[in-house]
């Protein structure tokens, strides 16, 4: 594996994983129900919802279906027109705003519910994000947020290929000013932004059998096609050998009858 500084390369953060159909299809299969099963009981229909960060706009959909009304925040009119069109095929309405969440342009105390979900991994002030949410909701409302723990990952079998591709992951990720191991770090966060009436919960995505074959197959793609491994190239972090040895990686435990993978999940619920 061939190694430079990445830091070097960027000036500030940027999407680690990019918008390609891998990614798309991937993130495409959140829905409320296994992303956000924490924040579910709190909804009511006389609510309004800030989503931020909604990309295909699955999980903003189901949101919409259970709350009054919905803004959809995004950081391009090109990435908001993804949540537009999943909307537009459901039949839903909401308000489609293209903003930064660390320095939300939206006004104070505007919204009863505001929800990210695996966003503030990707930014490089998370603790600022959180205070910009905390503002924009309501002095009785509900901050909810989900962030994975990417070293907290578990699978079997064991394969060299995949502790590479933890490797490459985590040195791109870094290198976009972002923070992979966001979920161990969301209380913290949480506590520096001053929120209140925290209560922390963890969840787990667990994949086997069909759905190990489709995540492999995912993740085989992925690092193949879209920015990762891309990124991992033009930085000098991995060698075209490297990126096909990680995807062989992850058909092989695709492919295996016992392979299983865990991927943690810490989910926040606050007051601001």
């Amino acid at each position: 594996m061939t190694r430079t500084d990445p830091a070097t390369h960027h000036t500030g953060p940027r999407y680690t994983h990019g918008h390609g159909d891998s990614v798309l299809r991937a993130h495409s299969w959140r829905t409320a129900e296994n992303s956000v099963g924490y924040l579910l009981p709190h909804l009511r229909r006389d609510q309004s919802l800030l989503d931020v960060g909604a990309g295909p706009g699955t999980i903003t959909a189901d949101l919409a279906e259970r709350v009054g009304a919905v803004t959809v925040l995004e950081t391009s009119e090109a990435t908001l027109e993804l949540a537009r069109t999943t909307f537009a095929e459901r039949n839903l309405d909401a308000e489609f705003v293209v903003g930064d969440v660390e320095r939300l342009a939206l006004a104070d105390d505007s919204f009863d519910v505001v929800h990210a979900h695996q966003v503030l991994q990707h930014l490089a002030d998370p603790v600022e994000a959180l205070v910009q949410m905390a503002r924009v909701c309501r002095p009785d409302g509900l901050i909810a947020v989900r962030e994975v723990d990417y070293h907290g990952w578990t699978w079997w079998p064991q394969l060299p290929g995949l502790d590479l591709w933890q490797e490459v992951l985590q040195t791109v990720h870094r290198a976009n000013g972002g923070e992979p191991d966001a979920g161990r770090r969301l209380l913290a966060w949480a506590h520096s932004a001053g929120l209140r009436d925290l209560t922390v919960s963890a969840s787990l995505w667990l994949f086997t059998d069909e759905d190990r074959r489709w995540w492999g197959q995912t993740w085989a793609d992925r690092i193949r096609t879209t920015s990762i491994g891309r990124q991992a190239l033009d930085d000098g972090v991995a060698s075209e050998s490297d990126i096909e040895t990680i995807a062989q990686a992850w058909l092989t435990w695709a492919d295996d009858p016992d392979g299983l993978l865990l991927m943690p999940h810490v989910e926040l619920l606050a007051r601001p």
